[in-house]
């Protein structure tokens, strides 16, 4: 039987883990971000069910399937290289 090497671990640990009038929190592999309302108006009006209801659809992707809104997360750890706004 000729057995490879196992692949790379893609287990990815996340979760909201505060949420104010301002945004939420996300923690994401031990790096934390802020998603500001200001800029993503889709989770201003959202329940906080549908605001933890997320899922990584990569390393760099969530996403939110019941609000339709995918989010990278280089444009949040580096939100001045990316002025143009979630609509």
């Amino acid at each position: 039987m000729n057995l490879q090497k196992p692949g790379d671990n893609i287990s990815i640990n996340s979760e909201v883990t505060n949420i104010t009038k301002l945004g939420f929190w996300i923690l994401v592999n031990n790096n934390e971000y802020f998603v500001p309302f200001t800029d993503y108006p889709v989770f201003k009006k959202a329940t906080i069910e549908q605001i933890i209801d997320f899922e990584m659809l990569s390393r760099n992707i969530l996403s939110w399937k019941s609000l339709d809104c995918d989010i990278e997360l280089v444009a949040l750890g580096n939100p001045q290289q990316f002025p143009l706004l979630y609509k």
